[in-house]
């Protein structure tokens, strides 16, 4: 009976303070709900509301939703302790009556022995009459005290035990209708956007023609094995534009960016992998057939008809000197792409646009690429897969928004640049075109950059017509006039809108888990990435183009 007098009383000790700790917890939470209130305040007073600030606030409120499930919990652990409290009382009165009972007849018994004592013959045999009932009684009056303190105890716990009951429902309560709340304001985030995406403005066909003219006319490698120049990245070459500040358009990879990654694939090799690991990377969705016909045929534009192991001879798309598990996942991916453009076309080019082939053999270290995977086919299913492959990536796969390089996704550029594995490539991140007035560079002025913003905020009107919005350093391909920076200023002031001034503030919002740039803001002014690049290589001058999803802003 002891110990369970004992354990009682601890749990009644301990209920004491984690209430109290709970019941401060709830008061944090109050004023974590009341901060939620402001920020949410000010998120309706802005102009347009931003979902990514109303998902944090979600995520406060996700947070606090947790909090409330612990107290929650721990409130349903002190009902059970409540519950064997109460259980415990029935059998604690019981004990409390023995001892008023037994404390009641002691006293009683300790006053006979003080008058025995006084009126005793045998002062020794009286005297431990008296102080053996006194001790008695005092024992039962520390018993009766301490049994008075547990009911109260036990009484002012379940008082406090309702109250933070009472407490959390309230605040459980806020936590819904906020969440409600929050939720209607991410449906008008998410309608405005919808709207927002109603307005952008889009290329014509006539215009989206020209620009892949532009693109063509900047011979970009897709092949590592082209003589090709390829890019002089502006931060390297050393010339100087004779202008400051000097803005530039950096892409990183050239296109594609599917499949096969060649400097990539070198990259991979530098580290240890094997051509079976590099293709598993680069094509995760194909099974690799290791005994495909070796004497399937392949109908060669302007050659005839070869075998398709002597037809992957001819193919120069790397440098012979590569790592070998670099040639070997190179001739696999050649030869499936291959028997693929048999099955879809009856035939191959010879040029970038389908593979490079040549009459002659290559030989060498690629003829030994070629023996050692004869009969390596991937498959998609029954049959051979599409293997694209490209030069230079930029440090991801574009068509499985994956991250091409050592360890997790970068959070910075910096990153990327140290750990994409073609971060050797002289394609890996460069400013395309060039404009001889300026010492062959691609830099851009201010007030140039400012100019393309300006055209996007006129392009999104309606009624304007997009055809005078083309370069203006080249003729009008539609035959009308074409306007410059001024007019197109004008036309936009004309319709309301609010040009854009400060073309040397730019800077650039990054997914770096799928290798996009997701918005660039010129003078304070947001624009998604897509839709600047567009109009980017629609206006810019000369031939200077962003040439990929992920670019970034240098400034000198």
């Amino acid at each position: 009976m002891r110990r369970f007098f004992l354990s009682v009383i601890l749990i009644v000790v301990v209920f004491f303070v984690v209430g109290q700790l709970h019941a401060d917890e709830l008061d944090d939470i109050n004023s974590q709900l009341n901060k939620l209130k402001s920020d949410l305040a000010s998120s309706q007073n802005a102009t347009k509301p931003l979902e990514s600030d109303l998902v944090k606030l979600q995520a406060q409120l996700n947070g606090i939703r947790g909090k409330l499930f612990s107290i929650e919990v721990d409130i349903t652990r002190k009902e059970k302790a409540v519950a064997v409290g109460e259980k415990a009382l029935v059998a604690q009165k019981k004990v409390l009556d023995r001892r008023i009972n037994a404390y009641y007849r002691t006293v009683k018994r300790a006053e006979v022995s003080l008058l025995t004592l006084l009126t005793s013959d045998n002062l020794s045999r009286s005297l431990e009459d008296f102080f053996y009932h006194k001790a008695i009684a005092d024992k039962d009056k520390r018993a009766i005290i301490n049994l008075i303190v547990y009911i109260d105890g036990l009484e002012e716990s379940k008082k406090n035990l309702e109250s933070e009951k009472v407490k959390l429902a309230s605040v459980k309560v806020a936590v819904d209708k906020q969440s409600e709340f929050l939720g209607g304001e991410v449906s008008k985030a998410k309608k405005y956007q919808s709207e927002l995406s109603g307005q952008i403005a889009s290329l014509s066909a006539r215009q989206q023609q020209i620009v892949a003219q532009k693109l063509g006319s900047l011979n970009i490698p897709r092949s590592a094995g082209t003589s090709r120049s390829g890019c002089s990245s502006d931060l390297t070459n050393g010339k100087n534009p004779g202008f400051s500040p000097a803005i530039g358009f950096f892409t990183y990879g050239a296109p594609h960016r599917n499949g096969l990654n060649q400097y990539g694939a070198k990259g991979r090799a530098d580290a240890g992998q094997n051509a079976e690991q590099m293709l598993g990377e680069y094509y995760p969705g194909m099974s690799l057939k290791k005994d495909y016909d070796q004497n399937a045929s392949v109908n060669v534009d302007g050659f005839g008809t070869f075998s398709i192991e002597d037809y992957v001879k001819h193919i120069f798309e790397v440098p012979v000197d590569w790592p070998m598990e670099t040639l070997k996942a190179q001739v696999v991916a050649a030869r499936t792409y291959a028997l693929n453009s048999m099955q879809r076309n009856g035939h191959i080019c010879t040029t970038e646009a389908c593979q490079v082939f040549h009459g002659e053999e290559k030989g060498g270290r690629w003829n030994e690429a070629v023996e050692a995977t004869r009969g390596w086919v991937l498959m998609d299913g029954a049959n051979p897969g599409f293997t694209q492959y490209a030069s230079t990536h930029g440090g991801y796969i574009l068509n499985l928004g994956k991250f091409d390089g050592s360890g997790g996704n970068p959070g910075s550029f910096a990153e990327l640049n140290e750990r994409a594995h073609d971060k050797a490539s002289p394609w890996f991140y460069c400013n395309w075109g060039s404009r001889s007035q300026y010492d062959g560079t691609a830099w851009l002025k201010a007030d140039e950059v400012a100019d393309i913003a300006n055209v996007i905020l006129l392009a999104r009107y309606s009624d304007v017509d997009k055809e005078h919005l083309y370069q203006v350093d080249k003729p009008n391909p539609a035959g009308k006039e074409t306007w410059d920076g001024e007019k197109v200023k004008s036309e936009l002031r004309a319709k309301g809108g609010s040009p854009v001034g400060d073309g040397s503030n730019v800077s650039v919002s990054v997914d770096f888990g799928s290798g996009k740039t997701s918005s660039i803001s010129v003078g304070g002014t947001s624009f998604g990435a897509g839709e600047f690049k567009d109009w980017f290589n629609l206006r810019a001058p000369a031939n200077i183009q962003i040439v990929g999803p992920l670019f970034n802003v240098e400034k000198k």
